[in-house]
């Protein structure tokens, strides 16, 4: 098995020696886990979206850094009040920005951290490099 090194604080070290037989193991155990969980969680909060709406969601983190601490459903909310409420991008990408954050508002806590690494994603992934943004948005 392919191996990955990870970096985790004292306190998440701390969790897999305690819940896990080993930390190795309860990490072979959680990365998979996570990694089908954030992805099945992006293709399902996906479908709530309009390919605009989608957009401007994209375009609001062109430029963010995710942390584990920020990515959370009231950071998701801030960032695209403040995205459209500085810049307009709504208005640009043609979205109603009341009907984007009524259905942010019902995401729980891990379908918003799936949104905003999607999000970022395109920003950061060598997808960008070969495909436009309305490409990944499209993409299945």
């Amino acid at each position: 098995m392919p191996q990955v090194a990870a970096r985790i604080n004292q306190d998440l070290e701390r969790l897999l020696g305690e819940y896990f037989r080993t930390k190795s193991a309860g990490a072979e155990f959680i990365l998979p886990w996570a990694i089908d969980t954030i992805f099945r969680s992006i293709n399902d909060v996906k479908d709530v979206f309009s390919a605009s709406e989608l957009k401007t969601i994209a375009e609001a983190y062109k430029d963010a850094k995710l942390t584990p601490d920020t990515t959370r459903l009231k950071y998701l909310l801030l960032r695209i009040s403040d995205a459209c409420d500085l810049n307009n991008i709504h208005i640009r990408n043609g979205a109603s920005k009341s009907s984007l954050m009524g259905k942010l508002q019902t995401l729980n806590d891990i379908q918003a951290a799936a949104l905003m690494i999607w999000a970022s994603a395109f920003w950061v992934s060598k997808a960008r490099v070969s495909r436009n943004l309305d490409e990944y948005i499209a993409q299945g």
